[in-house]
């Protein structure tokens, strides 16, 4: 456990630096700690130091877990691809999520939140890359999705999302962070108040360039096995 604080005193120093070289006010940017495919144990120790906000991308190891740490007071974010069938149960037992890239996915996610429950915080998943392997919607189909999501009574939009092809430059780095960040603020929509960029490898640029939340995996909770 020793070797998971030292690099979550690690991660929450690096960001807090990132900060610091942004000119950004200390604590703007939230830690996502990503715990897919890590055991619920290591889950309990990053818990014990304070971090809340968790995020999984696979459905049934992410559910398996919630029940393992369930007298834990945990907000769980769904990062990973939704399939149709797959949107019950994440309405049900997630407060994030930050993946979805159609209407008729925010439609069924909204149809299937429980009236129990507060509304479910979105993100909208853009291809700022134009990678054909990844997921997410065209910038110039940001606009229009939008507005139909703002609609659904059971979800509160909150932002957007976005994996950027991987680079090495700092400042290529920050370029699609840059452009995804000043198409949204041109829409002048105050209520969009969530970025969800950056992650270990590019964790400085996303903050540069207006990241509200980073998601944090390998950094923290170490190297995952090969798949």
């Amino acid at each position: 456990m020793n070797s998971i604080a030292q690099r979550f005193a690690k991660v929450r120093k690096q960001l807090r630096q990132a900060e610091i070289n942004a000119q950004r006010a200390l604590g703007s940017v939230q830690l996502l700690a990503v715990s897919k495919t890590k055991p619920a144990a290591d889950i309990a120790a990053v818990y014990s130091f304070g971090q809340r906000h968790f995020g999984e991308n696979y459905l049934q190891e992410a559910l398996k877990k919630q029940q393992e740490l369930a007298a834990f007071s945990i907000s769980w974010h769904f990062i990973g691809p939704i399939q149709s069938n797959k949107t019950k149960p994440i309405a049900q037992h997630f407060a994030w999520v930050h993946s979805v890239d159609r209407l008729k996915i925010a439609e069924r996610l909204n149809e299937q939140r429980p009236d129990y429950l507060p509304p479910l915080n979105i993100c909208l998943q853009v291809n700022i890359s134009d990678e054909a392997s990844k997921s997410g919607i065209e910038l110039a189909d940001l606009p229009d999705l939008i507005e139909q999501v703002g609609k659904l009574p059971n979800l509160r939009l909150r932002g957007v999302m976005a994996i950027p092809e991987p680079q090495q430059d700092y400042q290529a780095q920050c370029l699609p962070y840059r452009r995804l960040y000043q198409a949204v603020r041109q829409l002048d929509r105050s209520d969009l108040d969530t970025f969800s960029f950056g992650m270990s490898g590019d964790l400085q640029a996303a903050v540069a360039e207006g990241s509200t939340l980073v998601r944090i995996g390998t950094a923290l909770f170490g190297e995952r096995p090969s798949q």
